[in-house]
Parts: C-alpha cells; structure tokens; sequence
C-alpha cells in the first residue's frame, strides 16, 4: 500500500497545478449519442481503482465515526461562524481545507496541520464547471453542510507575512470566483495537539444560494457524474481519490461514509463503463 508522507512545516510551496487533461473527443467508432466522453486518463485510474479495492479489503485499522470520540462539545456551524465574527486575523492567518487545498494548496505558508472543525459535514453537492467539469458536464466536488453533531477532518495551512496577502488574492479567485464559494471563521483543532485551544482559521464554504450549488444525490448518481466530468484541474475522478487517500492515510482512523461510500461506487461502476468503452472502439 502506497503510504502519503506529510509535508515538512517549514515555509514551502504546494505542488504545481495540475496540467489541463487531453481532450476527450475522438476519432472513430462512437457510442451514439447516450454513451458518454471518456477520458484518455481513465486507463490509469481504472488501474489505481483495483488496487484500491485489495488496499481496501487489507485495511486492518478499526475505523471510528466522523467526529473524534474526546470532543464532547459539538458547535452547529451557524454557531461555530457567531464565535468567529470579528475582524480578519492578519498574522498569522490560518486557512483551512477540507477539499483539493488538503493536497494541493497552491500558495506559500508557514506550516501545516492536520486536524477537524465541528459542526459541519463535508458532502459532495457543489457543481463545478472550471476544476474538475464543464459547461456541459459539470464535476461534483466537496462544500460543507451545517450539522449540529458533524465533524470535517482537513488540513490547516498557517500563513505569514506577505504570504497572508498573496494567499488570500490566490485564494479569492480560486475559491470564490471561479468556485462559489463565501468565507467563514471556524474553531480548528489540530490532531496532534489536543490539550491545546482551538485556532481560529478561515474556511471557504459554497452555500445553495451560489448558482454552481447541485444539492444532495444518491452516492451512485454522484459517481456516476464524477465518472464523465474533467476540468483544467484535471479529472474528477482524481480528485475524489486524492481526497480519500489523504482521509485514509493521514487521519486512519475517522470513518467518512459519504465520502467513501463514493468512492465505493466508483469501483463498481467504472471498470464495466471503461470495459463498454473498449469494446465499441474495437468494433
């Protein structure tokens, strides 16, 4: 099994952006007009999906429910946004990530940490038509969903100096024009640090009332979209892997249903809709 190691918290960059994936159209045999556009990457990740279902079966660590078992103050998200309303930390600043920021942040920072904000539930009902889907097709990706007894396991970034007002430029047009997304004050607790108080930390938060917002779905009408939609981030399909290899290996033993029950979906539908594909192409 392939093991994530974390970043060093000294001062760093992210990985570069992921490059724009190959068109999907091509020449040939079609499917007709009901066959969806596969994309060219979806040989390699057919190939991560099987390993993943052996990885998943070997899995030995008992796996806990969503929010940690010492937290016996659950805050609802409207209540967690009251208690950090106020004015804007300036340095250092911490962002927090919960989506694609956890593994690929895209701006400079000081450290890094592991940890969880309360209140919230992190669910795949956010369209987009930019990163990881089109126009045409749009992607699934993740925003979170007040819940008065949740918990959303993500990555803290902290940032300093110059590098709060470079982040947040970045940040703003990343997140807020391109995603829909508005911004919120939440209480982070790192993983590894539970005697100490929570840190106040900016969260990105696509609420229903922005136009990309798609709402709840079943687990397999949500894979079922993840499996046709690419954006210029790259397919969706990897995005929901990153993001289940980072709850899989950084935080073990937190059990997100919503999250893996997708991601369960996926493995059963991907190589019969890839094997589909082969054969027409071959006729």
């Amino acid at each position: 099994m392939r093991v994530i190691g974390k970043p060093a918290t000294s001062s760093t960059t992210a990985s570069p952006t992921l490059a724009s994936p190959p068109s999907s159209s091509s020449s040939g045999a079609t499917a007709g007009p009901s066959a969806p556009a596969l994309s060219p990457q979806l040989p390699w990740l057919l190939l991560r999906l099987l390993l993943r279902r052996g990885a998943m079966k070997r899995d030995p660590l008992p796996k806990q429910q969503q929010h940690p078992p010492q937290a016996a103050e659950h805050l609802s998200g409207r209540q967690a946004e009251e208690e950090g309303q106020g004015e804007m930390p300036t340095s250092p600043l911490w962002v927090f990530g919960y989506g694609s920021l956890v593994w690929r942040p895209g701006f400079e920072f000081a450290s890094r940490k592991v940890g969880y904000i309360r209140g919230y539930s992190r669910r795949f009902w956010q369209g987009d038509t930019f990163h990881r889907g089109s126009e045409k097709m749009p992607g699934r990706v993740v925003t979170l969903q007040e819940d008065y007894n949740g918990c959303t396991w993500g990555v803290a970034y902290e940032l300093r100096g110059d590098q709060v007002a470079a982040s947040l430029k970045y940040l703003n047009v990343r997140e807020a024009v391109l995603g829909g997304y508005i911004t919120k004050l939440v209480k982070f607790y790192p993983q590894e640090e539970e005697s100490e108080e929570p840190i106040l930390a900016l969260v990105y938060i696509a609420t229903p009332q922005n136009p990309s917002y798609l709402g709840p779905a079943s687990e397999e009408d949500i894979a079922a979209q993840i499996i046709v939609s690419s954006g210029r981030a790259g397919h969706n399909i990897e995005y929901l892997l990153q993001l289940a290899d980072f709850m899989r290996y950084c935080c073990p033993q937190v059990e997100d249903e919503h999250l893996f029950s997708i991601e369960e979906a996926l493995i059963s539908i991907l190589p019969c809709l890839y094997q589909g594909e082969e054969t027409i192409v071959q006729e």
